[in-house]
């Protein structure tokens, strides 16, 4: 009697359902529907963005770190975290990344981010509740955070270019364009969001995460908008763009929140941040309280320039802590060390520190760099210098205006080696400037000598999807984007 209680329990369920009566919505996720008529769900599209943003920001990170030898990710149980991105393969008698390894990102949490930024934009078009200034708001803020995970994308990739355009149909294959091409669409992207920050009205019409403090409204949002034109300028000047970006990133950077008579730490550092707190939130990745794998490299100490009394420089005394048990990372499965390190990072001391997206001290040197390409070397120095002095605690520098523009470049470079340590920049500078050769090789000789990367591959993940796609491996110069 049990079994055929059972068995009319489960017909009964077969005809009371159809295919459609199974498909129940979660109503703890948004959808664009939802979105259209319900502030609420709205509200939760939009903090969506931000989380996504936030999360790609720590990858940059750290993957920047350990390419361009700032740090070490040195997990005991798995050495290729560290190895991969400083041995790669070998095809064709040159080293590259491994398409297939531990070091391929920053590509899947950028595009993802690109996928939920077409469906918000997507959202505010249908949405019945909005006002046209509304509208406009939303729309800005999120053309600003499109144009920022490409940005990241193009500093990883640099010449293999990117994929731009992102289809209705997720399962449709965009192609890679060029470089050049990646460049114009981030700075006419940012442009789009200006005008449309710009005709924004008073508010946005949802809240904006406290990182944003000073910038949280569609106006003030508009100067961290130019600050990030000025430093995608500023990159495509010196990759591909030439001599007629620098004075486009001198005047975003003039319309930015730039403030050239900082003098103080609490100035230096007025910016954007990423937010950060423990459950339900999501705690700070990087902190040292948590992290006991992010190490920094040892060349930090090495080349710490000293203050008149013989102490080092004021940011490596802020944000290198020292004294950690010694750690080392193996090359290869069988062979010696990666480098080894007793120094690590103290810039986020607890896991709910703010990271930064850009700060006043980086948008002073970027504008020492554009002075300096368009012929103001003088104005060049007085940055570096306001910097150097006020937050290095270091004397002047002795460069002038007879120095030679390579010796103020790399009196630039240090400056932002110290004042943006591990934020993001130190190996996508020294790309950029054809300067990957100064950075230091733990084991420069012999089988297992470890390298700098020039550009990030295409994962492989990605490569294999487009395989089905006839052509659609192609890079934008007919190269396969998808070789190692």
């Amino acid at each position: 009697m049990r079994k055929a209680f059972l068995t009319l329990s489960v017909l009964g369920v077969g005809m009371a359902c159809n295919a459609s009566d199974l498909n129940i919505p979660n109503p703890n996720v948004a959808t664009i529907e939802g979105a259209s008529a319900d502030p609420t769900a709205f509200q939760l599209l939009a903090t969506g963005l931000f989380v996504d943003q936030r999360s790609t920001r720590t990858g940059m990170m750290t993957y920047g770190g350990i390419l361009g030898r700032e740090s070490y990710n040195f997990t005991p149980q798995e050495g290729r975290n560290t190895s991969n991105c400083t041995l790669g393969v070998v095809v064709g008698g040159v080293q590259k990344l491994d398409p297939a390894g531990f070091c391929v990102a920053p590509w899947a949490g950028q595009y993802g981010t690109l996928r939920d930024i077409f469906n918000f934009k997507t959202s505010i078009a249908s949405n019945g509740l909005l006002t046209t200034a509304q509208k406009a708001a939303a729309l800005g803020l999120a053309q600003t955070f499109e144009a920022m995970m490409l940005f990241e994308i193009i500093q990883t990739h640099d010449t293999l270019g990117a994929v731009v355009e992102v289809k209705a149909n997720a399962s449709d294959i965009a192609p890679f364009v060029s470089r050049d091409s990646t460049y114009k669409f981030i700075l006419g992207t940012l442009d789009a969001a200006a005008t449309n920050l710009s005709a924004g009205g008073a508010a946005f019409p949802f809240t904006v995460p406290a990182g944003f403090a000073g910038f949280n409204t569609p106006a003030t949002f508009l100067l961290f908008n130019r600050a990030m034109k000025g430093k995608a300028a500023a990159h495509y000047a010196t990759s591909g763009g030439g001599a007629s970006q620098w004075p486009v990133a001198l005047t975003a950077l003039g319309a930015s929140f730039l403030n050239g008579a900082a003098t103080t730490r609490a100035q230096f550092d007025v910016g954007v941040y990423d937010t950060y707190s423990p459950s339900p939130d999501t705690p700070n990745p990087l902190s040292s309280a948590t992290n006991t794998n992010l190490y920094a490299h040892a060349s930090f100490t090495t080349d710490a320039q000293l203050k008149a009394d013989g102490t080092p420089d004021n940011r490596y005394l802020a944000k290198i802590r020292t004294g950690l048990p010694s750690r080392t990372g193996p090359l290869s499965g069988v062979n010696p060390t990666s480098g080894s390190s007793t120094i690590g990072f103290s810039s986020w001391p607890t896991t709910s520190t703010s990271i930064p997206v850009i700060r006043n001290e980086e948008l002073i040197l970027l504008r020492a760099e554009a002075r300096l390409a368009t012929g103001d070397k003088a104005g060049a120095i007085a940055d570096l210098n306001n910097v150097r002095v006020n937050s290095g605690g270091l004397p002047p520098t002795t460069l002038t205006a007879a120095s030679t523009d390579d010796a103020v470049l790399l009196g630039i470079l240090y400056e932002k080696r110290y004042s943006t340590m591990l934020e993001g920049n130190r190996w996508v500078d020294h790309r950029r400037y054809g300067k990957l050769a100064l950075l230091p090789l733990d084991v420069p000789d012999g089988p297992t000598k470890n390298f700098v990367a020039k550009v990030s591959p295409i994962p492989q993940g990605e490569c294999l999807v487009r395989a089905l796609s006839t052509g659609a491996l192609l890079g934008p110069n007919g190269q396969n984007n998808c070789a190692p």
